[in-house]
């Protein structure tokens, strides 16, 4: 059986189809091996495109249950009643255009593993049914009231933290720790961009060999670049991107421009510091939050009140101290201008109105 087999390999060995070293990536691997062998529930946790599917089907595979069926079902691709349907299958006559049977996911997926993608976005009804299923192994098709029993066990992926979902009273407390037995979560890959040059080959690998293709080297300048690009669409993104510089490149030598057009933008400037606003601004407060002391008491007023200051000490100059064009590049009236001058006792010498 599949278990055997993993069972002769290192908890923190690499699984298939997922590619990475990092730590981050370790504690994955261990954590997907050590739970493939029991009959818990499993929730994987992590940002669109980090590969919680690939880790679904590596839990099927070193399961006893590897042999099983291996049903996917995405929660948020389909409306309420064609969910429904879906999962529980439905019978003849149940609603309009249920010309015949359907036998639904969980029902396909007995003996093996159902993987519910999205499942934040189910409806309170169906979180309602899907909990009967976690708890009692039932449910009852559409439009009819015979009772099946299935053994299928659940693994649930989500890109949001189920807790604020509960919170806001759009998620089921008591699905949430039936589900959350075992949570694995995905790092974004930002913070594992010491694995970026072993997606990049092997995906550069994968597709020369679809297009019949030479996979050439990539440059290491290239790979720099990569590693300071934020990724916000994580592992599928850099995946599109080689995909991309494979079908554009035509057995020429890798460019940059093929992998990510107009997306300088984004990247990160030299020695690796943000060019762009939201990331000057991340990198800023997380500086300030790690390096000032826990016990200051003030960090909010010192580093709002800070931030305000530089920021005019800094545009106003440029401005040529001229408090109408300041006001107007900073988007604020002048009047405010004026008074958060006076409040901070700038030394800025200004003028009124342009000479």
């Amino acid at each position: 059986m599949a278990i055997a087999h993993a069972a002769k390999e290192p908890l923190d060995a690499l699984l298939p189809s997922v590619v990475g070293d990092s730590p981050a990536m370790r504690a994955v691997y261990r954590l997907t091996r050590l739970v493939a062998t029991s009959r818990a529930s499993v929730l994987l946790i992590g940002e669109t495109g980090t590969g919680k599917e690939v880790i679904a089907r590596n839990i099927h595979r070193l399961s006893p249950r590897g042999d099983g069926p291996y049903v996917r079902v995405n929660c948020g691709a389909l409306t309420e009643s064609l969910l429904e349907s879906e999962l529980f299958g439905h019978v003849k006559g149940a609603f309009t255009g249920a010309v015949d049977n359907k036998t639904g996911r969980f029902e396909a997926a007995h003996g093996g593993t159902i993987f519910l993608d999205e499942i934040n976005s189910m409806s309170a009804k169906l979180q309602v049914k899907v909990l009967r299923v976690l708890q009692e192994r039932e449910f009852e098709r559409v439009g009819e009231s015979r009772t099946i029993r299935v053994d299928t066990r659940v693994i649930g992926a989500t890109n949001r933290f189920l807790e604020d979902e509960i919170d806001a009273g759009r998620f089921r407390e008591d699905l949430y720790y039936r589900l959350n037995v075992v949570p694995i979560y995905l790092p974004p890959l930002r913070d594992r961009v010491e694995d970026i040059p072993a997606l990049a080959s092997y995906f550069l690998e994968k597709y020369c060999e679809e297009n019949r293709r030479d996979p050439p080297e990539i440059p290491t300048d290239i790979v720099d670049r990569l590693r300071q690009h934020d990724w916000p669409g994580n592992v599928r993104e850099l995946e599109n991107c080689v995909e991309r510089a494979v079908v554009l490149s035509h057995n020429q030598p890798l460019q940059f421009e093929h992998m990510l057009p107009g997306q300088e933008r984004r990247m990160r400037g030299a020695h690796g510091k943000p060019t762009d606003l939201d990331s000057m601004i991340q990198l800023l407060i997380r500086s300030a939050v790690q390096n000032l002391p826990d016990d200051d008491g003030n960090l909010y007023n010192r580093l709002i009140r800070g931030v305000e200051r530089e920021l005019l000490e800094q545009v106003l100059p440029l401005c040529d101290n001229v408090l109408v064009k300041a006001a107007a590049r900073l988007g604020i009236n002048r009047n405010t201008l004026h008074k958060k001058l006076a409040e901070f006792k700038s030394p800025l010498v200004v003028s009124e109105e342009a000479g």
